[in-house]
């Protein structure tokens, strides 16, 4: 996974893995979004340890300091998870 830059880390400092067309990812996209929580959406069928990680557990969002946040979460987990 490549490293973040600090302008990355402060405006995205979290990553959602993802894959297209699962329709959990849309709905915890929607949860970041309705929350106003910046992140970066990561496919892990773009890269092979990714998938192998993450493939049975998507999404999932992982914060800068390594700390993740499996689905299935809600607006009060992920509230409790970022801080906002």
């Amino acid at each position: 996974m490549p490293e973040l830059t600090q302008a990355e880390l402060d405006n995205r400092p979290y990553l959602l893995y993802h894959t297209d067309g699962c329709h959990l990812c849309e709905l915890a996209a929607a949860l970041l979004d309705a929350a106003d929580i910046g992140y970066r959406a990561i496919d892990i069928c773009d890269d092979e340890y990714l998938a192998q990680r993450y493939g049975v557990s998507i999404p999932v969002l992982k914060a800068w300091d390594d700390r993740e946040l499996h689905w299935p979460f809600n607006a009060t987990q992920l509230q409790e998870f970022t801080g906002a």
